[in-house]
């Protein structure tokens, strides 16, 4: 096709003829042909030339409509006012943002990174492997917090594998004043976590009414919860795009608000960025590649 030399096809996002880039595109064109209707009225033109000066306008129109859409589909930051607030979405290494980083772990805060409980490869794992010193002091942290106390919901001494105390979906501990450890997926009996979509949004409602309580005025960021591993049991088929959608929406009816300088980031891994439509997003492009 015309296009595919230009950029990877199937990393194409926005179609040619998305309905947000055909409205825009008509702004530009409007305003473009208003300044050219008055240069018309009052510059003397040849006669000879006005055939040249149209089929010229008209090439010009459809370069500028193929730049927009070239540069829609390379746009990998967005910033979206909610509230209030700055929502921002981006790719990136949630480890290198400042303020709070939110890290998801199961509902039995596991720390026991094996492979079978925890992949070191995961978030979950390598924040356990590269941020946390001492898990001893971890683990009693999270056993012995008072508040975290209140957010158990049962005991599993059945359990083969990890911890048997399970706490609320959404439960938040605050740790090293620089993370929020979050009760993230449930665990079956075979360590794989799992979600219906209903705990899904149990979670996130929890999980901002939790962070209104400890976040203090700072930068919260978190990752693209339920993009990975996760299995969505009944929901085989969302994809990173409309969960990407539920968390801001979320965040979008809590009750939480970030005053400046304070905002909420949203990490994409970078191997991850091709699925999402950063344009479709309707926020202010804050950086384009």
């Amino acid at each position: 096709m015309l296009y595919e030399g230009v950029f990877n096809i199937k990393k194409i996002k926005v179609t040619l003829f998305n309905k947000d880039l055909l409205k825009q595109f008509g702004s530009v064109v409007s305003a473009v042909s208003i300044i050219f209707s008055l240069v018309v009225i009052f510059a003397d033109i040849p006669d000879k030339i006005k055939p040249q000066l149209g089929y010229g306008f008209v090439v010009l129109l459809i370069l500028g409509y193929i730049t927009m859409w070239y540069w829609a589909n390379k746009i990998l930051c967005q910033k979206i006012r909610i509230n209030n607030s700055t929502v921002e979405v981006k790719t990136g290494d949630i480890f290198s943002e400042p303020g709070l980083k939110a890290i998801a772990f199961n509902e039995y805060f596991d720390t026991q990174v094996d492979e079978v409980v925890i992949a070191s490869s995961t978030l979950n794992g390598t924040f356990i492997n590269q941020k946390v010193n001492d898990i001893d002091a971890l683990n009693t942290l999270i056993k012995d917090d008072i508040y975290m106390q209140e957010r158990i919901i049962e005991k599993n001494i059945t359990r083969k594998n990890g911890k048997d105390l399970r706490y609320k979906l959404g439960s938040v501990l605050l740790y090293k004043q620089e993370y929020l450890i979050t009760a993230f997926s449930r665990f079956d009996d075979q360590n794989k976590a799992y979600l219906y979509m209903p705990d899904y949004l149990e979670f996130l409602v929890n999980f901002w009414n939790d962070v209104d309580r400890v976040y203090a005025g700072r930068s919260v960021t978190i990752p693209l919860f339920g993009s990975g591993i996760t299995r969505f049991r009944g929901y085989d088929m969302i994809n990173d795009q409309e969960l990407l959608e539920i968390l801001i929406w979320s965040f979008k009816i809590s009750r939480i608000k970030f005053t400046h300088p304070a905002q909420v980031t949203i990490i994409i891994h970078p191997d991850k960025k091709d699925r999402i439509n950063f344009y479709d997003l309707k926020g202010g492009d804050c950086s384009v590649l």
